[in-house]
């Protein structure tokens, strides 16, 4: 049998860019946004579709094409044509939440093939890190050439990652950031989704004082000015323009908008400093997986998540 692999990527950009290279293997693409939303263990299931396309629409105005998705799903039907599958997920949380959706995917179809990763970030050479749809064709094809095969030990930890998520309590990630395996930029991205909770001081979370701190120490023109600062300095979270204006909208609190520059305000001022905590007025109340995020806060004395005093009984 000759080799033929199943390709899933991270979005149609990537896709696209796949197709312009000259791949001719069947491509899954993957469009979704796990890290924000509730979620449910089992993947390939009614109610876990329902439950994200209701969350998607009612969030981001987002109507799921159902006939779209089955299309692309479908392409896991006839797995035996199949000698392998290359998953292209980068180095962001928003990656690689949805990565360990797609691989417990695989798991609940009990898809047993070969599975390879080829996840972007670190470019030798550059300062920032750099997204697959990012890197010049000879980068790409480089990370291609060099995928990583994952074992058992990897896949059975997004699986165990995965059920974290889905489940009540979060600081079970803990444990998990010191665990050596082939998801390299896996530690960077729990870290960064305990610290999307709200800090117990200021009810930001790094997101949101990130934002503030990019208004305090730059001049910012525009709303779509502060936008692009958002979209290219917010580190391991790998947000997307839809997600980034909604946050500008409810952070709107914290700063004014002139016709010269938008500044912080009292509010925002005090925020930075830490000297009032904020949760409730920003009420950034999304769900990650299976925990409401206002039902806990990250203490930083303490490194762990806390039961929000109104959420703990």
């Amino acid at each position: 049998m000759t080799n033929k692999c199943l390709h899933i990527t991270n979005g149609n950009s990537l896709t696209d860019y796949l197709r312009e290279l000259d791949f001719t293997e069947d491509i899954l693409t993957w469009q979704e946004m796990l890290c924000e939303g509730p979620t449910i263990p089992k993947i390939d299931s009614e109610e876990f579709f329902k439950l994200r396309a209701d969350f998607l629409s009612s969030t981001y105005d987002i109507d799921v094409d159902e006939k779209e998705l089955q299309n692309e799903l479908s392409k896991l039907d006839n797995i035996d044509k199949y000698t392998e599958i290359n998953l292209w997920f980068e180095y962001d949380l928003f990656c690689h939440i949805n990565l360990l959706g797609v691989i417990n995917l695989l798991h609940q179809r009990e898809i047993k093939k070969p599975i390879y990763l080829i996840c972007s970030g670190r470019i030798k050479g550059e300062k920032s890190l750099k997204g697959l749809a990012e890197l010049s064709a000879s980068q790409l094809k480089s990370h291609y050439k060099n995928k990583v095969l994952l074992n058992k030990d990897d896949i059975d930890l997004a699986i165990a990652l995965w059920r974290t998520y889905c489940g009540k309590d979060h600081n079970i990630f803990k444990p998990y950031i010191v665990t050596k395996s082939n998801f390299k930029y896996m530690s960077n991205c729990l870290k960064a989704h305990l610290k999307r909770f709200p800090d117990q001081k200021s009810g930001l979370g790094t997101i949101e004082e990130n934002v503030l701190k990019i208004i305090n120490e730059n001049t910012i023109k525009s709303e779509n000015h502060l936008l692009g600062y958002c979209l290219n300095y917010q580190g391991y979270y790998g947000y997307g323009d839809l997600q980034l204006k909604r946050k500008l909208k409810e952070l709107s609190i914290f700063y004014t908008v002139t016709e010269e520059r938008i500044t912080l305000n009292r509010k925002g001022h005090e925020a930075l400093l830490k000297q009032h905590n904020f949760a409730t007025e920003v009420n950034n109340n999304l769900d990650y997986g299976g925990v409401n995020r206002l039902a806990y806060q990250f203490s930083e004395e303490e490194n762990k998540l806390i039961k929000t005093v109104t959420h703990g009984n």
